[in-house]
């Protein structure tokens, strides 16, 4: 069960990882046609940008399919990805861009850094932005929150 908690939490941390680099390198990259739905307003549910969670979907998927007979480490890392998807998809669509109204603002100090954090992100287009990850915020979003390091 350990090994289990393990790779699982090894997913989800190695998804945060592959995401900033993913996000900094390829989408405000040579993938920036795509990803800049996301950085302008557009009609409808909807952006181009979502092609992004069919693919980290689809890895999950595959890589929980390919361990489920014996429930090996793909087993477990492909839950960790999911259980990541699912985290990003609450704060990310829902509490910071408001796709769906389930929240209101976040009241906590983290919440409210990941959220001044993605807001830098989006006040800049595709060179010279920041924070490029969801979960780990850089650190003078902390401070303007008044958590100490």
């Amino acid at each position: 069960m350990l090994e289990a908690i393990l790779w699982t939490f090894l997913g989800f941390v190695l998804m945060e990882v592959f995401s900033w680099a993913i996000h900094k390198y390829l989408m405000h990259g040579i993938l920036w046609n795509i990803h800049k739905t996301h950085h302008t307003h557009t009609k409808g549910f909807f952006e181009l940008n979502d092609l992004f969670t069919v693919i980290f979907g689809g890895t999950a998927i595959a890589l929980i399919l390919l361990g489920a007979e014996t429930f090996d480490y793909r087993f477990w890392i492909g839950c960790g990805i999911s259980l990541y998807g699912m985290s990003y998809f609450i704060l990310h669509d829902v509490l910071i861009h408001k796709r769906l109204s389930w929240f209101n603002r976040p009241k906590s100090k983290y919440l409210k850094a990941i959220t001044e954090a993605h807001k830098a992100h989006h006040s800049t287009q595709k060179n010279n932005s920041v924070s490029f990850g969801l979960f780990v915020v850089p650190r003078e979003f902390w401070k303007k929150q008044g958590i100490k390091e």
